[in-house]
């Protein structure tokens, strides 16, 4: 059933969904390791590719013509003549590295093996023709470590993975001298060795609660010491810092309430110059006094959150984005010396034309005394009170929603409703107590937070109880399918990305390099078989009957993490039922929609659900 009473009176300018959600113009600047160059993300008829510029010259031009799926993730190779990317096969994750030539344009593919996965392990500025990476060509299910020589494309194997590696560590020199490995607990182990030829000695048992937020961030220089995130002696994540031969350890910085977040590390001394800590907004901690100033006279740049994409071998010139809740990114070239910043660009030009709105960080008790972070992002020119509503749930579900713009929360705003993000217990960064108290609650507890999200924003007057909706990517996807079976009285509509259906053939399914993450997530959602009836109660394709609501799924046809098979059982049994549903599948894509035709049409076809049901405005 529709909306039948009157749609919000937005008295704003429409932002037209290609703006929105059409390619950037520029993104991604890289500044090349000789100082001399920028490369950056641009269309070429309409799809991304590299494009590069000489500093100081109106120059840029495309070095890559990719003409399906784009570019997307990309660096530098230390010669600064070469561009090294990944692509994929049409969202399948099998990713393939590659290299274009500055000079001829010419394009190299390093790895051209099908169903295989490349992961880039380690590079570095003072090994300029050497990288190592982690394929599973010899084994489906484990990664590898090959060097790559690339001058010439040789590929060789350097360490087989005995089975149980999940992350393989490198020392300043390219050399394997640690790996993490997975316990059948689901915690992980740390073994470092002195040589490539020495015995593997256990360094650090992380149990299951401390593994997701625990790692190693590298060596110091001399490679006596190692950099960690570990949280065995605190709730929260701390940088750490353990001498090898006594194991003695210090912290160096924490925060009582929130993660550790991401580090900036000196190339050549090794060092960790400065933190990050995602509070409502991020928060900087300077280690190293040397470049106090610099970081200064950065913040004074431009408003918003800062954050650093990359420096030149000198440490002269660095490329630096900010990020705020009303505006597209914007990006800087600063210069060190002068301690003064250039205006490069901004992603999306055009939303400034448009009137974007502030996200407001909020806080809330959930039913059981749990206290709960999020961001409330309302409409322009209207008043706070019994607004449609719309509950956006972040992936992961081991992830956090930040500060910043958000493009989906514009949106929502733009469309005339109140748009609601809240980082439910078993999301990420607030601690490891938070992060385990989602242990096993997908449904349940996990579900009630959102559920007493959305309950206070309707006591406060903000929601219309009314005219609520449930929306969400992959996680998101299968909250927001629980929210139409587990709570069909208190939503309107729902809209599911790429959202598990039935937890057993979710977790059966996986891609086969899970395998070393499934005891994991067997402690943290359940076991196929052990746990088959309680995962059965946790699924949404089991409680189809209670459906009372209209529900959009949209799903990628080659989506390696949930399968296409997750939307499709319950789109069977919807059609079964006779209820309402509307169901996207996008043949070339994913877990999520690169290609801004697919989602051009996915926001497209949403947004017109959307106001069908909660009576909000779309672009025609």
């Amino acid at each position: 059933m529709g909306y039948a009473g009157t749609a919000p009176q937005v008295k704003t300018k429409l932002i037209p969904r290609e703006v929105i959600f059409g390619n950037p113009v520029k993104a991604s600047p890289k500044i090349s390791p000789d100082g001399k160059k920028l490369a950056y993300l641009a269309p070429v008829k309409n799809v991304m590719n590299i494009w590069v510029e000489t500093l100081g010259k109106k120059d840029d031009q495309p070095v890559t013509r990719d003409k399906n799926r784009g570019i997307h993730a990309f660096f530098w190779a230390q010669d600064s003549e070469q561009i090294l990317y990944v692509q994929d096969t049409a969202g399948n994750e099998n990713w393939r590295l590659y290299s274009v030539s500055l000079e001829t344009k010419k394009v190299r593919e390093f790895t051209p093996f099908k169903d295989v996965q490349i992961r880039i392990l380690d590079y570095n500025k003072h090994f300029p023709n050497d990288m190592l990476l982690e394929m599973n060509q010899r084994n489906p299910s484990i990664h590898d470590v090959y060097h790559l020589d690339l001058p010439s494309g040789k590929l060789t194997l350097r360490e087989e993975n005995p089975g149980d590696v999940v992350d393989w560590i490198t020392d300043n020199e390219l050399k394997i001298r640690g790996k993490l490995t997975a316990r059948e607990d689901g915690g992980n182990d740390l073994w470092i060795r002195d040589t490539e030829k020495s015995d593997w000695r256990k360094l650090i048992e992380w149990n299951f609660e401390d593994s997701m937020l625990s790692g190693v961030f590298g060596f110091d220089k001399d490679h006596r010491f190692l950099y960690l995130r570990d949280s065995r002696t605190s709730n929260t994540a701390e940088l750490a810092k353990m001498e090898l031969t006594t194991g003695e350890q210090i912290t160096i910085a924490k925060d009582p309430e929130y993660d550790l977040g991401t580090v900036l590390i000196h190339p050549d001394t090794y060092e960790i110059q400065m933190v990050s800590f995602e509070k409502e907004k991020r928060a900087w901690e300077v280690l190293d006094p040397e470049i106090a100033a610099d970081v200064k006279a950065i913040q004074k740049l431009a408003e918003g959150d800062f954050f650093i994409l990359g420096r030149d071998n000198q440490l002269e010139n660095w490329v630096v984005g900010f990020t705020q809740d009303d505006g597209p990114v914007s990006y800087y070239l600063y210069h060190s010396a002068s301690k003064k910043g250039t205006f490069l660009f901004t992603s999306r030009p055009d939303l400034q034309k448009y009137p974007l709105v502030k996200s407001k960080p909020i806080t809330l008790t959930a039913r059981d005394g749990l206290k709960l972070h999020g961001y409330l992002t309302l409409p322009s020119g209207m008043e706070p009170q019994k607004l449609p509503l719309v509950l956006n749930v972040h992936g992961g579900p081991w992830a956090r929603s930040t500060w910043g713009y958000d493009a989906e929360a514009q949106w929502l705003a733009n469309r005339g409703y109140a748009c609601l993000d809240i980082n439910f217990r078993g999301s990420s960064g607030y601690g490891k107590n938070f992060l385990n108290a989602g242990n096993k609650e997908w449904g349940r507890k996990m579900h009630e937070d959102l559920v007493d999200a959305v309950e206070w924003a309707v006591q406060k007057g903000i929601a219309d109880p009314e005219r609520l909706a449930i929306y969400g990517g992959s996680y998101g996807g299968y909250a927001a399918l629980v929210g139409a079976t587990f709570t069909p009285d208190l939503f309107r509509c729902a809209v599911s990305i790429v959202g598990p259906s039935n937890l057993v053939t979710f977790i059966q399914s996986t891609p086969p390099y899970w395998k070393n993450f499934l005891a994991n997530i067997y402690q943290r959602v359940g076991h196929p078989i052990k746990d088959e009836a309680f995962l059965k109660s946790c699924s949404p394709l089991f409680k189809v009957d209670q459906i009372k609501i209209p529900v959009l799924i949209a799903q990628g046809a080659n989506d390696p993490r949930v399968k296409q098979a997750e939307s499709e059982q319950i789109v069977a049994a919807m059609k079964k039922k006779g209820i309402d549903h509307q169901y996207l599948l996008f043949k070339d894509e994913g877990h999520g929609f690169v290609r801004p035709a697919n989602r051009l049409k996915f926001y497209g076809e949403a947004e017109k659900f959307l106001a069908r049901h909660l009576g909000g405005r779309y672009e025609k």
